[in-house]
């Protein structure tokens, strides 16, 4: 015997065994069937793999759609901002514009109109001024510089507002700078 293994070639003489093409195989199919069957089988693979790659490409679309819009956010966010800060400038400049010829009176109604214009201006972007005076000091939305013996306010009440604190929609913006009240000596 060799050492080489003999080389399996059907006899085509031997019972079982037909011509390529003809011969069942497996469950009654032909070779022409098998054929049959995975071309289409390629063609709904090609046809799948057509839809992944659209679908892939759509997502990436997306992807970069949003990555537009958010950079067109960020570059013009403030937009709003700046159309209700405008007239409060404007004023301004009239104000500075006029300020050798008008006396301190109307300088005085001019500054108090402008700063009308400014509050209304942050109450239609959404930030509200935050008046704490007589609420109970509270950390998350003030911060204390002293604290002041009284004998009229509750202790560990707000006395009085030493700068405003401001939120933006319900989120703060600003704490309070306070003065919180302690019991007297």
């Amino acid at each position: 015997m060799s050492d080489t293994p003999a080389s399996h070639t059907p006899d085509p003489a031997s019972p079982g065994t037909a011509p390529i093409g003809t011969a069942p195989i497996g469950e009654g199919l032909t070779l022409d069937d098998l054929k049959a069957l995975l071309a289409d089988a390629e063609a709904r693979c090609q046809q799948q793999r057509d839809q992944h790659l659209r679908a892939v490409a759509e997502l990436d679309n997306v992807r970069k759609r949003a990555q537009r819009d958010v950079e067109q956010a960020h570059r013009f966010g403030i937009e709003r901002l700046a159309q209700e800060l405008l007239p409060v400038k404007d004023s301004l400049d009239l104000a500075v514009a006029n300020a050798g010829r008008a006396d301190a009176a109307a300088l005085v109604e001019g500054q108090a109109a402008t700063l009308r214009l400014l509050q209304k201006a942050l109450e239609r972007i959404g930030i509200t001024e935050l008046d704490p005076t007589g609420q109970p000091f509270d950390a998350h939305q003030h911060e204390a510089v002293a604290a002041q013996p009284s004998a009229t306010a509750e202790p560990g009440s707000v006395l009085l507002a030493v700068q405003r604190g401001y939120s933006l929609n319900g989120r703060l913006l600003r704490a309070a700078r306070v003065v919180v009240a302690r019991a007297p000596d």
